[in-house]
């Protein structure tokens, strides 16, 4: 009876969000900044001032459990729905697109902003997917809520903090500015939910809501025309350099919106890109925000929007994406050997925070057993496994 309940839920979710494109800009316009505002003061009203300072942190009662637990739930997940068939992604499943791209550090940043990887002026060749949000390959009219991205950067030097990767840098995001649950403790009740097949009773459940991230989601989760148009939060904390922290958020260059099809096809949201990408190119500014109050700014909560009018972004790179041809089938399969990770980065941008200490372990474990189960050969990409037939023009030289 509850699973035939939280179905007829979906059929609703899904009929609202098909509708959509007729009032969600407008409504978007009119409330959402409003509607975040009373909820973000809701949940930092109750949350607890651990008085910590700037890049703080404070390990949960546990937390090696905890993570375990989910890594555990999410292999489950994978073994469960996958066993006959190819594996994805327990999270961010379905791949829209891997594209070819260009990092561009920018040539003139201040003293205090040329932090690892951020050398005045360097480039780097870098692989981008978006993804859906999963946690099943559904048509994407039906599971495009909260879009994501995954950046990996090549040719970057230094010691890596997990080392399954020697040259790499990767940057991830979702296009909504807080993460689904605030910490861990709350993450694994999601994953046993989702488990179930019933995820949105870990908003709902009556004795233990969670309907304040409910709605900083659905102020986000929409029918979106194309993955190009989005901006993209980090919602998590990292260092930057010795004692400060940042979030980052990836902010499209151009106001440029595309239109979401009538009668949209099941990968309209790749073909959308095919067509932008078929005859111009797309850059996001990539941003950062300084942690400049720990309270308001908190490293160890993943529910909360950092203040720009504490911390305004500041813009300290391009990510350029040329004009190319990326929905080969060889393309769409080689993204399947990639594994993205925060933690493949240098000690200078290092994760902060719970939700990112247990995404070391949680990524790692689900995309080896993901690649197992799939026979499939685990990369770590070089320049070389750019595909030539991608007809990308731009010089692909990593300046270090």
């Amino acid at each position: 009876m509850a699973k035939w309940f939280h179905n007829v839920l979906i059929r609703i979710v899904y009929f609202i969000r098909r509708l959509n494109p007729v009032y969600r800009n407008t409504f978007d316009k009119l409330f959402r900044k409003q509607i975040s505002a009373v909820t973000q003061f809701l949940i930092n009203l109750w949350r607890k001032n651990e008085k910590l300072g700037i890049a703080e942190e404070k390990l949960l009662l546990n937390e090696e459990e905890i993570t375990q637990q989910i890594t555990k739930q999410m292999t489950a997940f994978l073994a469960k729905h996958y066993q006959h068939s190819t594996a994805e992604r327990a999270g961010n499943t379905k791949t829209y697109g891997l594209l070819k791209a260009q990092f561009e550090v920018l040539p003139e940043l201040e003293e205090h902003l040329k932090v690892g990887i951020f050398k005045q002026g360097a480039t780097y060749p870098a692989w981008v997917r978006f993804a859906g949000p999963g946690p099943l390959v559904t048509p994407d009219i039906k599971n495009n809520g909260v879009l994501s991205i995954g950046i990996k950067l090549m040719g970057v030097e230094g010691k890596k903090l997990i080392d399954d990767e020697k040259h790499t840098q990767d940057f991830t995001g979702i296009s909504a500015p807080t993460f689904t649950t605030p910490n861990i403790i709350e993450n694994l009740k999601l994953q046993e939910q989702i488990y179930k097949g019933t995820p949105l009773y870990y908003f709902l459940k009556p004795f233990d809501s969670h309907y304040l991230d409910a709605i900083m989601q659905g102020l986000y989760a929409k029918t979106h025309a194309s993955p190009l148009d989005l901006q993209y939060y980090s919602c998590a904390a990292y260092l930057f350099g010795n004692g400060r922290a940042i979030q980052y958020s990836l902010r499209p260059g151009t106001h440029e919106k595309s239109k979401v099809p009538k009668h949209p096809s099941d990968n309209y949201l790749r073909e959308a890109m095919v067509k932008t990408l078929g005859k111009q190119e797309v850059c996001f500014d990539f941003l950062i925000q300084f942690q400049t109050d720990t309270h308001k700014m908190p490293v160890e909560n993943a529910s909360v929007v950092w203040p720009e009018k504490l911390s305004p972004y500041i813009k300290v790179a391009t990510l350029r994406i040329p004009v190319q041809k990326f929905d080969s089938p060889e393309q769409l399969a080689f993204v399947r050997n990639l594994s993205f990770n925060p933690w493949h980065c240098i000690a200078e941008h290092r994760p902060l925070g719970n939700q990112n200490r247990a995404r070391r372990t949680i990524y790692y474990e689900t995309s080896k057993e993901r690649q197992k189960m799939n026979a499939e050969k685990r990369i770590e990409p070089g320049p070389e496994e750019f595909f030539s037939e991608s007809n990308v023009d731009f010089n692909m030289k990593t300046q270090n």
